[in-house]
């Protein structure tokens, strides 16, 4: 194999490391933002749990954050809750943040 050949293979496994990693704090990142959503309309215990799944989930609809904004916003909207769209983003950017740094540390 020639040095071309090791540094490609290097840059491949590295692109599909990061894109992993992009992918689980992603993941994460929803899970946070579930259970976050969840307190704010005052779900709690196991179904905060059963919650944030539904969001992680709602990821898998289209490519985006588009499919998790609109299912947190609908439900706030069904229980009257007085969250913007502005703040949710917010709290999705704060969240993968945390998330990126939590995937990175191996959490």
């Amino acid at each position: 194999m020639s040095e071309f050949d090791k540094r490609q293979e290097g840059f491949e496994k590295k692109f599909a490391l990061d894109e992993e990693q992009k992918f689980k704090a992603e993941a994460r990142r929803n899970r946070l933002l579930g259970l976050w959503a969840a307190e704010e309309l005052g779900i709690t215990g196991d179904a905060a749990t059963a919650y944030a799944k539904e969001v992680v989930a709602a990821d898998f609809e289209e490519a985006g954050d588009a499919d998790v904004l609109r299912k947190i916003t609908a439900d706030f909207a069904a229980k009257n809750v007085a969250v913007t769209e502005q703040t949710i983003r917010a709290k999705m950017n704060e969240l993968l943040a945390v998330a990126a740094a939590e995937v990175k540390a191996g959490k």
